[in-house]
Order: C-alpha cells, then structure tokens, then sequence
C-alpha cells in the first residue's frame, strides 16, 4: 500500500476533494474544500489526484498551509474575505418603482454587497477557465475583453468596499 506524503491531494465519495496535511501510522489527516479537516483510515477507498511522496519531515506547516490556500483559490469558488464598508454595515438598499401605486423592494445592504462579490468571485472563475482553455488566442482575447467589460460595468458599487484594491477595475482609458 502506498503511503501519501503531505502535500498529497485526493477526491474523497464523502468528503469530496481535499489535501493531506498530517500522516500517522494509522491516518491521513485531510483538509477538505467544503468539510474541512477531517481524518481518514490510511486503507479508506479514495482517488488520488495527485500524490506527493512520503517526507514528513522535509514540509513545514507553513508551507502545506500555503499550498492549501494556493490549492482552494485555484480550485474553488473560495476566495477572501471581502468587507463592506463601515458605513454601509447594517444599512438598506430602497428600491423605489417609479409607478407610486407599486410597492417599493427593501433589500439588506450587507446581502446585496455579498452577491456583488460573489458576481466577482464567479467572473474570476470564469477568467481562470478561460486563460486554461484551449481556445485560440484571439478567441480568449474577446472573451477577456468582454469579462473586463463587466468588471467596468461593476464599478459603480466600489463605494461600498471597505478595502480600495478589492474594488472592480475595469478597462483603463488610453
């Protein structure tokens, strides 16, 4: 039986995807995507995606955290931790119709910037695939021509980012 070193990455039927961060004689210690860590038999059914060989010794902690986050940021819709704004914490998005005889939308703040950022985190997605793809060159170009149009279009709700460079940037003028 081959024993997975840290680092190691496997598809789990329960757990789903995730890395090896700890070996024992007995268990994998696993960082999955969407449970977290969790700990396997070293003779449990699982996939192999990728395997590393078996140097405890020679990865730091620091390094296996860094490949982790390197790992979900590549792989997954996980991203960081994005604020809002002080001021807008806790406020409201009034949506008035024009008609008087309709009933206006009152839509928290906070939710509304959490669905901003998750256009974002999708459109990034979208660019990874789309720069990996074996698409022609011209035809990735357009399609990041056209993803960068939406990061313009976007722009407008940057006022309520707390943090400046996690703001959308869109096409600069020449």
């Amino acid at each position: 039986m081959q024993i997975l070193g840290i680092g190691s990455r496997i598809s789990h039927e329960e757990h789903g995807k995730g890395v090896v961060t700890n070996v024992d004689n007995e268990h994998y210690w696993v960082t999955f995507i969407d449970n977290g860590l969790e700990t396997i038999s070293l003779d449990e059914d699982f996939e192999i995606i990728e395997a590393t060989e078996d140097e405890v010794d020679k990865v730091s902690f620091f390094d296996v955290e860094q490949s982790l986050m390197r790992l979900l940021k590549k792989y997954s819709d996980v991203s960081e931790v994005i604020t809002i704004g002080d001021k807008w914490k806790g406020g409201k998005l009034i949506l008035e119709p024009g008609d008087t005889n309709l009933k206006s939308k009152e839509i928290k703040i906070d939710d509304f910037f959490h669905k901003i950022t998750m256009v974002r985190d999708r459109l990034r997605v979208m660019e990874q695939k789309v720069n990996s793809s074996n698409l022609e060159e011209q035809e990735k170009i357009d399609l990041q021509q056209y993803i960068t149009r939406v990061y313009g279009s976007l722009t407008t709700f940057n006022v309520l980012f707390k943090v400046k460079e996690q703001q959308f940037v869109g096409q600069k003028s020449k």
